[in-house]
């Protein structure tokens, strides 16, 4: 066997504990790895499948050397984990993907920077440190424009639309002094992403692009295949090829894109782990993008990618639990729609608390059961 391989038996450790954890760790565990999982919190989605659940703050350095040294190779389920706890793993073992890549990708400005540094397409933007960086921005871009916080913001968090330089001292001030991003507010036709996966010796699979809808800045639907022509298929499959290479990324990334109304592609965010918008991948691809994951991690040749039906996917959010439990008898009276639960105990609106995925003859077959399925619920 390649020295370099990590072979089932071994324990992989898991930054993050969410429900990219969780479906990580149900891969990992059907393959036979053992599963350690390192967060702030207890009895979380990842933990309730894991072998072994460590509860301390990511700052607690000797915990996380302690947690590290205890496993064969760490990975991450999100990327907000600070780049001194990358670093303490990598102090004792292999950290995949690197400690950089999370430190340009958890960045706004720094992971935009690095896109126009190689040349990538994105939507025109400034940096911005204070109320007269962002009026100068403003006049510079024109509006309508959006204000992002450049660190730790998702599903819209940390976001401002501006729609006439009046607004500029109000948006500064929801950004609580923080460095962020003023980008021009793109009108695209659509939002797409290529799900990829990169190995250790460089093999590349990817899972073609498929197409986002969101609500209120989160997924709501995913289908897959995207309608999209064979050239842009290939060039946002070249793209993304080419950015984890240029990162030297080994694992899984997704690369979000806006599809202009004239067909051209602008990269939105970079996320260096599985993604939402492939979780269809669980029960529509050959390997998941969780098995993907694992295999890269530990060293192993990456599985097929190839969608065995075409499929959608709807989140589940709290907001369904806000009157009653729902209807899991009906939705399960649908035999095509796979229903996935993350074991979060507690409910609310807007939080991710799962999924259905929905395979068919067509696409749009795949989109109507999962939606008349979440509609039963």
């Amino acid at each position: 066997m390649n020295p370099r391989v990590i072979p089932p038996g071994n324990a992989v450790g898991v930054l993050g504990s969410g429900q990219l954890g969780r479906m990580f760790a149900i891969a990992a565990r059907r393959m036979g790895y053992r599963v350690h999982t390192f967060s702030p919190d207890t009895d979380t989605p990842t933990g309730q499948v894991a072998d072994l659940e460590i509860v301390a703050p990511y700052e607690d350095l000797d915990a996380v050397r302690r947690f590290a040294s205890q496993v064969r190779a760490v990975t991450f389920e999100f990327e907000n984990v600070p780049a001194a706890t990358a670093a303490a793993c990598a102090e004792t073992t292999v950290v995949r993907p690197h400690g950089e890549v999370l430190h340009t990708t958890q960045n706004r400005l720094r992971e935009k920077q690095f896109l126009v540094k190689h040349g990538f397409p994105l939507a025109p933007f400034r940096e911005v440190n204070s109320l007269a960086d962002l009026e100068a921005a403003i006049a510079a871009l024109g509006t309508p424009c959006i204000l992002k916080t450049a660190g730790f913001g998702y599903d819209g968090k940390g976001q401002s639309k501006i729609y006439s330089a009046s607004a500029a001292e109000e948006a500064w001030r929801r950004a609580n002094g923080q460095q962020c991003v003023l980008e021009k507010l793109i009108e695209f036709d659509r939002e797409v992403s290529v799900v990829a996966a990169r190995g250790a010796d460089g093999q590349f699979v990817h899972y073609g692009v498929v197409e986002n809808d969101h609500k209120n800045h989160i997924l709501d639907l995913t289908r897959a295949p995207g309608r999209v022509s064979p050239t842009l298929r290939n060039e946002a499959t070249a793209i993304a090829r080419a950015v984890m290479e240029q990162l030297g990324a080994v694992g899984v990334l997704c690369v979000e894109f806006f599809l202009t109304k004239d067909e051209r592609l602008l990269i939105n965010e970079l996320a260096p782990r599985p993604h939402n918008s492939g979780h269809f991948t669980f029960d529509a691809c050959i390997t998941s993008q969780f098995e993907q994951q694992l295999r890269a991690t530990c060293g192993l040749p990456l599985g097929a990618p190839d969608l065995l039906r075409p499929a959608a996917m709807a989140n589940l959010l709290g907001d369904i639990w806000t009157e009653n439990e729902p209807n899991w008898a009906a939705a399960a009276a649908f035999p095509a729609v796979k229903l996935h639960l993350y074991g979060k105990l507690s409910a609310r609106p807007g939080r991710k608390m799962g999924h259905l995925t929905a395979l068919a003859d067509t696409t749009e077959e795949a989109v109507a059961q999962v939606l008349a399925a979440r509609a039963a619920l």
